[in-house]
């Protein structure tokens, strides 16, 4: 199978222009997301996983659609941020309040497949497409949009998902995190973009697997904006924070977000910009 990524070193390229003389396009990512119980899911504690039911896991995440969304969402409405939702089509089954919420408030949904409980790996061709319009399908009925982006449950893929995103409309995906700037997918349309997104900087990596706490991570977030900040006078960059509820909705990381979202408010030229948004800027600017 032909690799979907060229190389394409960030020196080669003209610089990116974003709207209204940009510097930075601030892109937070608000992962919110289906578990199926009885089935293994993201864990605090893996060791605790192979029990059925799995209480201690399974109500840990299920902090996030209960408390933790509800308390992102006024920390995002404070700063006036309207993130892009990487939404498990599921959610809109289970948890309409959510939903009603998103669209009330105008963010972005992009597809996030069914269910965090599977991923696209090892599906075969018919069986992914079937998955991936399915989620398209479930959310464009529920908030009255069809999603224009997308991001794997767990980052996966098969050998047949940029094509199939491609053919099934999809613009932007996330699931590369090798840029901080878009680029144009090797597809056989070459319509479809990789959005930047980021495993160093995603909550679940740096507080459960990287040890971070709460004032580490304020400081991680200020430093790649202060880099990419100052590297924007090349070329317009874009950090892209992703979030989990049930990790960043609780009240003693929220708190750091928030300082977080101020500190880069203070900034002349930052953008706070949806994926849809950065991709239509990015779109523009290499006409």
């Amino acid at each position: 199978m032909e690799f979907p990524v060229k190389y394409d070193p960030i020196i080669d390229r003209k610089p990116v222009v974003w709207p209204n003389g940009a510097k930075i396009a601030v892109h937070v990512v608000v992962n919110v997301e289906y578990f199926e119980p009885g089935k293994r899911g993201t864990s605090a504690n893996p060791r605790l996983a192979e029990y059925t039911p799995d209480v201690y896991n399974h109500s840990w995440r299920d902090y996030g659609p209960r408390v933790g969304i509800w308390r992102m969402m006024k920390v995002l409405a404070k700063h006036g941020v309207k993130p892009t939702v990487a939404l498990n089509a599921l959610v809109c089954l289970h948890y309409p309040q959510i939903i009603d919420q998103i669209v009330s408030r105008d963010w972005e949904i992009m597809g996030h497949g069914l269910t965090n409980s599977h991923n696209m790996s090892g599906l075969e061709i018919d069986a992914e497409r079937a998955v991936i319009n399915s989620t398209l399908d479930m959310i464009e009925q529920a908030s009255g949009k069809r999603p224009r982006g997308w991001l794997g449950p767990a980052l996966c893929e098969t050998w047949n998902t940029p094509r199939l995103l491609e053919e099934l409309g999809v613009e932007y995906v996330c699931d590369w995190i090798n840029d901080d700037e878009p680029y144009r997918m090797a597809t056989e349309q070459g319509r479809l973009l990789s959005m930047p997104y980021s495993c160093e900087l995603n909550d679940l990596h740096l507080f459960l697997r990287a040890g971070y706490d709460a004032p580490k991570y304020l400081q991680l977030l200020k430093d790649q904006f202060d880099v990419l900040y100052e590297e924007s006078s090349e070329g317009g960059k874009v950090l892209t924070i992703p979030t989990h509820p049930f990790v960043m909705g609780h009240p003693f990381r929220s708190k750091y977000f928030d300082l977080a979202l101020q500190y880069m408010k203070k900034h002349a030229g930052v953008w706070f910009a949806t994926g849809s948004e950065i991709a239509d800027a990015w779109v523009a600017s290499n006409a």
